[in-house]
């Protein structure tokens, strides 16, 4: 492979003056914040439909991820195309609800001419943008003033510091909106149910024996060989033992035949009951599966029987079921 010979070039100073450039223009626009900021949080709390942020371009790009953070954090909204509610989208915008529009310059074409239709349907218009003189500011019932600051591109072209300001906006707007609402952990897990989190707030032990559909049983007075054949059958190294009320009274495990074979070598043809050494460790159906690893790892153990309010056992976990949920 041929070498390429790059010229030399000190990246540091570089990546300096980009950092130093948007931190900057966040920090002044934090001490810039008035009593706008305020009126977009009270007039977004009291929506009662949902915000609709839309923006061209690179703001556009901006406007889906602040969309994406309300949506996650308990405001619901939705990402509006200007070019496409100029073709129809803006039949999602109905007077309940409240239009977050993103322009640096307040001048994006797309973004204006959806505003004759915004004021007809009724929805309340927040803007963000760097100029409070602009065609958007004037029309919107709140502007948000992003302030003065120079792009951290040296040819002043391509949109960067802007661009960080805006996110950030969006990011404090949308926290500030989650402590009101005191939105919990909970809630994020409950937008989330594929993320760890969700997985460790929200998922069942009934959620994991739905589908692995392990429950070896067998009953009191079976022989040990009824246990292994039952427990080869569900793939798992333990069984749980059950009286004639199908009551839950103890569990055979592998290691637990192990342990007999050397005492005896007739185990196989004693009564599983014979070989419970300790009571039963178990979960409730119902119960996280967050609970259910904590307590394998506490008790030190790799299957758990789950069992209903009756002590009758619907099923069994095992520790790879959890690890491989990533709980």
């Amino acid at each position: 492979m041929q070498e390429i010979n790059l010229p030399k070039f000190d990246y540091t100073d570089t990546l300096a003056t980009v950092l130093e450039k948007e931190a900057k223009a966040i920090l002044d626009l934090r001490d810039m914040l008035d009593e706008s900021i305020e009126d977009a949080i009270h007039l977004i709390l009291s929506c009662k439909g949902k915000v609709v942020v839309t923006g061209i371009g690179k703001s556009g790009i901006i406007a889906r991820k602040i969309q994406a953070t309300f949506s996650s954090t308990g405001t619901p909204s939705c990402f509006l195309h200007p070019s496409e509610g100029l073709h129809g989208d803006l039949g999602m915008v109905t007077s309940d609800d409240i239009v977050l529009a993103i322009s640096n310059s307040g001048e994006s074409e797309e973004v204006l001419r959806l505003l004759p239709s915004i004021e007809t349907i009724g929805a309340k218009l927040i803007a963000i943008t760097k100029n409070i003189f602009s065609a958007l500011a004037m029309k919107a019932d709140v502007t948000l003033c992003l302030g003065e600051f120079e792009e951290a591109c040296p040819l002043g072209l391509a949109p960067t510091t802007s661009t960080t300001v805006t996110l950030a906006l969006g990011d404090a707007i949308a926290i500030a909106l989650l402590e009101v609402r005191k939105f919990r952990p909970e809630d994020f897990a409950l937008y989330h149910p594929n993320g760890s989190l969700g997985r460790k707030l929200l998922l069942k032990v009934d959620d994991i024996i739905f589908h692995t559909r392990k429950n070896p049983i067998v009953h009191e007075g079976d022989k040990v060989k009824d246990a292994l054949f039952e427990m080869t059958d569900q793939g798992l190294g333990a069984a749980s033992i059950v009286n004639e009320k199908e009551q839950l009274i103890g569990v055979l495990t592998d290691g637990d035949i192990r342990r007999a074979f050397a005492l005896s070598m007739d185990v196989m043809n004693e009564n599983v009951e014979n070989l419970i050494s300790a009571p039963s460790i178990v979960i409730e159906k119902g119960a996280l599966a967050a609970e259910a690893l904590q307590l394998m790892e506490e008790k030190e153990i790799t299957v758990l029987p789950i069992v209903d309010t009756n002590n009758k056992p619907v099923g069994m976990l095992h520790l790879h079921d959890l690890m491989k949920l990533g709980i």
